[in-house]
């Protein structure tokens, strides 16, 4: 899927990355092009760094992670991102919403009419 694209896969991406990178943090520190690894593993979530890049230095800017520069084994110091309680809070408060918004969109995409179940 084109990164650029305007289409609906994009768009829902959009929604809900910040999400997923909090997500992917919450069991340990991880770098830039770890995170764009793991993401990938779900091609609908596959990003780019002009993306994952902006988004971490946003969340890092709105407290949601912060940051740390370790020694790589192979090239230039790496920067880790590691979640902070209010980034653990941001994720546990989209995890508790996210499904009811999903099954509220299932509803209206297996019942267009809008019709209880």
């Amino acid at each position: 899927m084109d990164e650029a694209g305007s289409g609906v896969p994009s768009q829902l991406r959009k929604g809900v990355l910040e999400h997923c990178v909090l997500a992917l943090l919450r069991d340990g520190p991880k770098y830039g092009v770890e995170l764009l690894g793991e993401l990938a593993a779900v091609s609908v979530m596959t990003t780019s760094q002009g993306t994952i890049y902006p988004l971490l230095s946003r969340l890092r800017r709105e407290g949601l992670v912060d940051t740390e520069l370790r020694a790589s084994p192979s090239g230039p110091p790496r920067r880790y991102y590691t979640l902070t309680a209010g980034g653990r809070a941001a994720l546990g408060e989209f995890a508790s919403v996210w499904p009811l918004f999903r099954d509220a969109v299932d509803h209206f995409l297996n019942d267009p009419q809008g019709d209880p179940a």
